[in-house]
């Protein structure tokens, strides 16, 4: 099937040039932002679906509008099969992004004003974990936790020093720039302490605890929120996971608390990707993000560049570029020069600004998903590294490079517009 898109291309073909240049980018960069991967045909055809047309406020069979018989199926299916991948007791799909995610979750548990306490944004957290300028600072008494300056971890006694003195309301654990295990039971063991909710963001991570690759946060967390994208594979949206006791105040957050009607396509787009993150590949496939992890970060290291926390326990890595004579902001730029995508990202104790900083994160989920394996992640570093030390002598190299790995791993074939 070739997507030719052929009444957008008539009726406006301004936005037809945008989609199809955005699809080759796609296909001819190699794609190393953490965040981001690549849906399945069926993903992007459930989502591509007339399921957009439908208005359907409230939930599967209590909705406020008719015709909701055939949505209700999809949610429910999308309800049912979250559910059992993560072992969980509620869940709620709806949400339209991890951090309207997150917003529900502290409308449901938190006044104005109240006390939380999630990893530093500086130190590899989220902005939506307490960052001065989102509404989780705004609106809450935010605080931070650090990871050590030496190993860059989190030192989960000092935690629980903050915790005690603070006593927030909430507990934040997760982050978007944190390349290490979590231990999510010492985190209830600190919120059973001080009377706190334990809330997990496993954003980044959660296609690897659907798998059982990561420690579980479900037995542990008060409520979970993740992305469906990332390592989920999924379409770009947001989900809630909670003990069934929480199931109302949740559901009531997210409709009518923090969102009218849901995204019916979005939604059975996430029915998808939950049904393909329950097949047995899923976890060949988690355990090969893992690996082009392992080899990306020991290439790196072999070649001088030096890794946040010395290495990576997930799909994640944070290079610390200070000691190179190059900041985040040139190796991003650098990189998108010769067809690597990247983002550049704060270090912990980074003296540098947040819109110059001196580290670059690089994820291996979307590579994965590619087909590279562990030797492409090595050639990948190897670009990576050459970019940094010389790119001015290698950028014309780097280009060729590049494009005999993204002709050795075609993105799509023929299925997108060609």
């Amino acid at each position: 099937m070739i997507r030719h898109y052929g009444y957008v291309k008539q009726t406006d073909p301004e936005v037809f040039e945008a989609i199809v240049a955005e699809e080759n980018r796609q296909r001819d960069k190699i794609e190393l932002i953490a965040s981001e991967n690549f849906v399945s045909r069926a993903v992007a055809e459930a989502q591509g679906s007339l399921l957009t047309n439908k208005y359907a406020e409230g939930y599967p069979a209590r909705r406020y509008y008719g015709g909701c018989e055939h949505v209700d199926v999809v949610e429910s299916l999308a309800i049912e099969r979250v559910k059992k991948l993560f072992g969980a007791e509620h869940a709620n799909v709806q949400p339209h992004s991890g951090a309207s995610a997150n917003i529900a979750v502290f409308f449901a548990f938190l006044e104005p004003g109240d006390r939380i306490l999630g990893m530093n944004l500086s130190h590899g957290g989220h902005l939506t974990h307490g960052m001065a300028k989102n509404i989780s600072g705004q609106y809450f008494e935010a605080h931070g936790y650090d990871v050590g300056r030496e190993d860059g971890l989190i030192d989960y006694d000092d935690v629980a020093k903050k915790a005690r003195a603070l006593r927030p309301k909430m507990i934040i654990a997760g982050a978007s720039a944190y390349p290490r295990k979590i231990d999510f039971a010492r985190f209830r063991e600190i919120a059973d302490e001080v009377g706190a909710i334990l809330f997990v963001d496993m954003a980044h991570i959660a296609g690897m605890i659907a798998v059982g690759l990561h420690p579980d946060p479900v037995p542990y967390a008060d409520v979970i929120t993740s992305t469906t994208h990332k390592t989920l594979r999924g379409p770009r949206g947001g989900l809630i996971l909670s003990k069934k006791k929480h199931a109302k105040k949740i559901d009531s957050a997210v409709f009518p608390g923090t969102q009218g009607g849901p995204l019916m396509h979005v939604i059975a787009a996430k029915a998808v990707a939950f049904k393909e993150a329950l097949d047995p590949s899923f976890k060949v496939y988690q355990q090969q993000v893992m690996a082009n992890a392992q080899a990306l970060a020991s290439q790196l290291l072999a070649r001088g560049l030096r890794l946040v926390s010395g290495g990576t326990d997930n799909h994640l890595l944070l290079i610390d570029l200070t000691e190179t004579g190059v900041t985040g902001k040139d190796l991003q730029e650098h990189l998108d020069a010769v067809n690597i995508t990247t983002n550049k990202n704060g270090i912990p104790y980074d003296t540098r600004s947040p819109f110059v900083t001196s580290g670059l994160r690089i994820g291996s989920a979307a590579v994965t998903t590619r087909g590279f394996l562990e030797d492409d992640m090595r050639e990948v570093a190897d670009l990576i590294a050459d970019a940094t030390f010389d790119f001015d002598g290698n950028r014309g190299e780097l280009i060729a490079r590049v494009a005999a790995l993204c002709e050795r791993h075609p993105l799509y074939g023929d299925w997108v517009y060609a």
